[in-house]
């Protein structure tokens, strides 16, 4: 059976050596390094699964790295998880609008990360076995390459963006809360960060153009995607 694969880019030795022993323990192949050049050349040579990325790293810090993986058209959909002592609000949304998959507070509970890196994994793979094209008036979404076009042409989305979108076609005329969308599209509930849903609700609507009226606010509940509506 393959082992999924995660790249674990961290400057401190001692956080290095606890990620690489319960990762292998849990069955994974684990690939350390200390630093964010190396880390992107690992990346292209290994395509890992998953990477666990530090923010504080010397003279490359986390957020280029992930700036450079999602600006890559090969690397963009490796799914990262960010592992910083950063906690503030704005620290997270950044780290989220760069296209993260989870963001952990040091110091973290090792348990509790393996399960959010389990959660990661087992999402990106149903991903991967959901290979359709969804196709309606001028919209076409292509699950594989998760890859959004608008009459005809390529639109540019952020990670993040592709994810939204993917769910509100995957749950047409339903209802899907602030909650629900932080815990299904950024991978789990936090509390106090509802409004960087609607953000991205607003930046996805611009996107859409005309068909922007499909996204439905549904007041005191969250959103509704009706594209026959």
């Amino acid at each position: 059976m393959k082992k999924n694969k995660v790249l674990v880019i961290e400057d401190e030795e001692d956080i290095q050596n606890l990620l690489l022993l319960n990762l292998e323990s849990a069955g994974y192949k684990v690939l350390v390094t200390d630093n964010g050049y190396d880390g992107l050349n690992i990346a292209r040579g290994e395509f890992p699964d998953l990477i666990i990325l530090d923010l504080m790293l010397p003279h490359m810090d986390g957020l280029e790295v992930c700036r450079r993986l999602k600006s890559d058209a090969k690397l963009r959909n490796i799914k990262v998880m960010m592992v910083t002592a950063k906690g503030e609000e704005v620290d997270r949304i950044v780290g989220f609008e760069l296209g993260a998959d989870d963001y952990v507070l040091k110091p973290f509970s090792i348990r509790e990360l393996l399960l959010r890196v389990k959660a990661i994994i087992r999402r990106d793979s149903e991903e991967a076995d959901n290979k359709k094209v969804w196709k309606h008036e001028g919209l076409e979404f292509d699950f594989a390459a998760m890859q959004f076009r608008l009459d005809g042409k390529n639109i540019s989305l952020t990670a993040t963006e592709l994810k939204l979108l993917a769910e509100f076609i995957q749950n047409q005329g339903k209802v899907l809360s602030r909650e629900y969308l932080l815990n299904n599209v950024w991978g789990y509930e936090f509390e106090g960060y509802s409004r960087t849903v609607d953000t991205h609700i607003r930046r996805l609507r611009v996107k859409l153009g005309k068909y922007s009226d499909m996204i439905h606010t549904s007041r005191g509940l969250g959103y509704k995607f009706e594209p026959d509506a």
